[in-house]
């Protein structure tokens, strides 16, 4: 599954004149506009053809469609989305979204766009009306459950709506049979409402909340008390019912109690066009981070905490909250978790994935936390739970210091593309953890003087004088002979056989003198390397199958002297390790030799040349590794 590489590390937060060309000319509106203008034609959207794979990706379509012509924010990212205005038909009618006047058709094209983002219309299909405010506006999901709301909550409400936040409300379904079935009081179950409006009104007395919903058909409302043509009303004013804009029109509004509301409906959604619109009055400015990660399997998808052995290895964002929120000990923060192209990728089987994450006290070391680390360490914050919905979001208050957020899937193993926004009330400072490249690489030994040598340094030398014959140099033929016999006697490693090209490749990095062969003070060199492999390998091997799991290559990377990012280890992990996630010791040693081989290539040509420093390292070990 292709994922889309972004530099590592925190993104300014995009603006819509930012938008992003999705169309493959990669023109944007305004130049494919000009061109049809220039050659006088009508566009048509080769990308999003007027044809069944723009509306079904697993089904044929049960009635003939006709295409006719009447006369966006996603994954933090404006997108400029182009389509042409074919739109499918039957019978002269719009098959799917249209307006009660059927010669207005804005909203059957806005509707294609957002068909086109996501692949065919089929991917829209139980869409989750969250997921549409969030792309519309680029605001900010809060879910709320009805019968868990705090004792607040016609006051968040209220204050959600008088600043024009997005609000949606739907009864659960407990199965496939129930969605759009109608209750006996007149509402859809799974079905997506919008509140529109919420208010008081003076009833026989005393002052009764309500709260307005809109059935998004246009029509089949409530028929419970203040549904439009309740009694209740016959005790409103004219004057009250014309400020609260009743009718008793079966239009899909309606107005009911604000307590029948809360029973009859599980949830409710709110999309903040920024987050401070269910705070207290004042008004703040929030700073907002962007990540985008990934996790890849073998690699960075660790699953959550209850898989410890893997749950380390998912992608780490260090915060640092420095400034307490005014008049407050805490510092508030929102966290977004958002997983990307879920819809898109559904004609692939792929699904939406349990996602969540935790938030831990940092040790203030500046590298990737280890296992260890969460063995004993418990989170100070995490998302309420894990839930295969496309974002999970949630409000934070922390004391200032450094903390270390983790995303994840709730199992391991499992890929997905994500993008993560940090929301806070004051400037903070975040880290990706997993970004940067550092070399650390020990001086080789000097040679001990002839004459100084131990007895296992001589029978060392003799062995050597054995192989290498009369001209004291082994070649990369007697190198491939040599190791191939040696390892494949070890037991307790699982070996197949190293080639003749791995075989150049290690005389490439230990040949000082530049002639393709090994001398012996380079010979015992590498020898003595080997010896280290080997016993990190064993070390890292945990369940002493003879492999090493692609989980601990990164400790065992580090343990060498190679701290990578993530992007590195993730090719890595697709170059050298077999489908089920293990590596072999002669995959393991063909891994570490060349990343030896690029980083003193890399620090050799930087020394002489101070432009060459200005080279992503990532990018020149990606080249000289060919992963």
């Amino acid at each position: 599954m292709p994922y889309l590489y972004r530099a590592p590390g925190p993104q300014k937060h995009p603006v819509p004149k930012d938008a992003r060309a999705t169309h493959s000319s990669g023109q944007s509106f305004e130049q494919l506009r000009q061109e049809c203008v220039q050659k006088g034609i009508l566009f048509e959207d080769a990308d999003f053809p007027a044809d069944s794979s723009s509306l079904f990706y697993s089904e044929r379509p049960q009635i003939p469609f006709v295409w006719k012509r009447p006369g966006f924010w996603q994954h933090s990212e404006w997108l400029d989305v182009v389509i042409d205005d074919r739109l499918p038909t039957f019978r002269d009618r719009l098959i799917f979204l249209h307006s009660a006047d059927h010669r207005e058709f804005w909203s059957a094209l806005l509707e294609k766009a957002y068909a086109k983002l996501s692949g065919s219309y089929e991917a829209l299909k139980g869409g989750s009306a969250i997921e549409a405010m969030e792309d519309f506006t680029g605001g900010v999901a809060e879910t709320f459950a009805t019968k868990e709301a705090p004792e607040n909550f016609y006051e968040i409400l209220e204050k959600a709506l008088k600043r024009g936040s997005l609000v949606g409300c739907s009864i659960d379904i407990r199965n496939a049979t129930e969605s759009e079935a109608r209750t006996p009081f007149g509402l859809i179950k799974g079905h997506a409402y919008s509140v529109t409006g919420i208010d008081q009104v003076n009833f026989q007395g005393r002052n009764v909340e309500l709260i307005r919903v809109r059935n998004p058909w246009g029509q089949v409302e409530w028929n419970g008390s203040w549904s439009d043509s309740s009694s209740e009303w016959l005790s409103v004013g004219a004057a009250e019912q014309k400020r609260l804009c009743h009718t008793s029109l079966d239009d899909g509004e309606f107005w009911m109690a604000f307590r029948d509301f809360k029973t009859h409906f599980d949830k409710v959604e709110i999309c903040n066009l920024t987050p401070d619109a269910l705070e207290e009055d004042a008004v703040h400015k929030w700073e907002v981070t962007v990540h985008q990660g990934s996790w890849v399997r073998g690699s960075t998808a660790g699953g959550c905490r209850n898989f410890l052995d893997t749950f380390w290895t998912n992608p780490q964002i260090k915060l640092s909250l420095i400034e307490k929120d005014e008049g407050q000990e805490d510092c508030t923060f929102l966290v977004a978790l958002m997983q990307k192209d879920r819809r898109k990728l559904k004609r692939f089987g792929a699904d939406m994935l349990t996602i969540g994450y935790a938030i831990y006290q940092s040790p203030r070391k500046d590298e990737h936390l280890n296992k260890d680390f969460f063995r004993y360490h418990a989170s100070q914050a995490r998302s309420k739970t894990f839930i295969n919905l496309r974002e999970v979001s949630d409000r934070f208050q922390l004391p200032p210091g450094e903390y270390i957020l983790i995303p994840s899937t709730f199992e391991p193993h499992q890929e997905a593309d994500f993008c993560l926004r940090i929301f806070t009330e004051k400037k903070i400072i975040t880290q990706d953890m997993d970004g940067d490249v550092n070399i650390d690489l020990p001086e080789p030994p000097k040679p001990t003087p002839a004459g100084q040598e131990t007895e296992e340094q001589l029978q060392f030398r003799a062995l050597f004088e054995q192989v290498a014959g009369e001209d004291m140099e082994v070649t990369a033929e007697k190198l491939e002979y040599v190791l191939n016999a040696v390892l494949r006697k070890k037991k307790d490693v699982k070996f197949k056989k190293l080639s003749l090209i791995s075989c150049k490749n290690i005389i490439s990095l230990m040949d000082t003198s530049g002639n393709g062969k090994l001398e012996f003070a380079e010979f015992k060199v590498f020898w003595d390397k080997l010896q280290k492999w080997t016993n990190l390998f064993l070390q890292f091997d945990a369940d002493k199958s003879g492999t090493m799991s692609s989980y601990e290559l990164r400790t065992a990377l580090k343990a060498t002297g190679f701290q990578l990012s993530g992007r590195l280890l993730q090719l890595i992990v697709l170059r050298y390790t077999d489908k089920n996630l293990q590596l072999g010791f002669d995959d393991f040693l063909n891994c570490l030799v060349r990343l030896e081989n690029a980083s003193r290539v890399f620090q050799a040509l930087s020394t002489k040349n101070k432009e060459f420093i200005h080279l992503n390292i990532n990018e020149f070990i990606k080249l000289t590794m060919n992963i």
